[in-house]
């Protein structure tokens, strides 16, 4: 009998707690230079769900395996394949559909790790790459410099809070709602302020300091507030829009402050990085995470049998942590 992989596909964009769907398919052959691992976890990340639902940047061709990120373990290899044993632990391909039994896959793709907490490890590609680069690939920071973030309480958020630290850099918090602000506090977060018109002067208040470097992942009005508490050459970098509104800056602000805005995505970060530089970026954090410098709370680890609690259960937004699928059980 053919062994057959269990997988959440969606054939039309939309709401994901309707379009999601779980079925099996026939287990693929290994091709030439290929490796095959099962998918011990995947997180299911907000921007997972906003491409479910058509509204990221890019959109898969349909119908798409669900899934951008996880961590599995090594099973199979073809025959010509080097430098991938049986049994290793290794991040799973970007982007090639994650919420599966099984991804098979050109065996450069993966990234081998070390043995570690799988939960943790498998959130290791997008959240906290992202934050380490959104601190590492805009301005020089140095130890006492200060950087204010919005959505600071999303993944990407406590994971700069950490990264910054550990580096003595200083960190401003902007939440949208006031039961984000212990959490961000006992992280170690120096300033947390809840967002409002008033922002700029309370973050002077608060830290008596001009930012050297703003992150913004809510556009709207939020963006040009930060744009605000920049110093004169202060740089701004967009990398979400979860208010759902145009980013919008005074124009005096851009002028005056002499502001850089820039915009990041991790996959073109992906394309221009060069194997040396992914494997320093994803070593560091790592270690970052081996250490206990780097952790994300896991609020809930679902099947893929229960994918429309997990995906309806993470859109609700008001979690305490990070959503898991265990494609080959709990």
């Amino acid at each position: 009998m053919s062994k057959t992989v269990k997988q959440v596909i969606y054939s039309e964009f939309g709401d994901p707690t309707k379009v999601l769907k779980v079925e099996t398919a026939p287990q693929q052959p290994l091709a030439a230079g290929q490796a095959r691992a099962d998918v011990l976890r995947s997180p299911i990340n907000p921007s997972d769900l906003i491409q479910i639902s058509g509204n990221y940047g890019v959109r898969p061709q349909l119908p798409a395996v669900a899934g951008n990120e996880g961590i599995g373990r090594i099973t199979e290899v073809a025959e010509d394949v080097t430098g991938l044993n049986i049994g290793q632990l290794v991040l799973l391909p970007a982007g090639t559909g994650t919420w599966r039994t099984e991804i098979v896959a050109s065996a450069g793709a993966f990234v081998p790790m070390p043995e570690g907490d799988i939960d943790q490890l498998s959130m290791m590609m997008v959240n906290p790459a992202t934050a380490q680069l959104l601190l590492t690939d805009f301005v020089d920071l140095k130890e006492g410099d200060w950087v204010i973030q919005s959505a600071a309480n999303s993944a990407v958020g406590t994971y700069v809070v950490q990264l910054a630290k550990a580096k003595g850099i200083k960190v401003a918090c902007v939440v949208r709602r006031e039961s984000a602000v212990a959490e961000l506090e006992s992280l170690g977060a120096d300033a947390v302020l809840v967002d409002g018109p008033d922002l700029p002067q309370r973050v002077k208040q608060a830290t008596g300091a001009k930012m050297k470097l703003a992150l913004d992942a809510v556009a709207g009005e939020t963006f040009g507030r930060l744009g605000e508490t920049l110093d004169v050459g202060g740089t701004l970098v967009n990398y979400g829009a979860m208010s759902g509104e145009p980013a919008s800056m005074q124009a005096g602000v851009m002028i005056f402050r002499d502001v850089r805005v820039r915009g990041f995505w991790l996959v073109h970060w992906f394309e221009r990085a060069s194997k040396e530089e992914r494997m320093a970026t994803y070593g560091a954090l790592t270690k970052a995470v081996a250490t206990g410098t780097l952790h994300a709370p896991i609020d809930r680890v679902f099947t893929l049998d229960d994918i429309h609690e997990a995906a309806g259960y993470t859109w609700a937004g008001e979690r305490s942590g990070k959503v898991l699928l265990a494609p080959n059980g709990i």
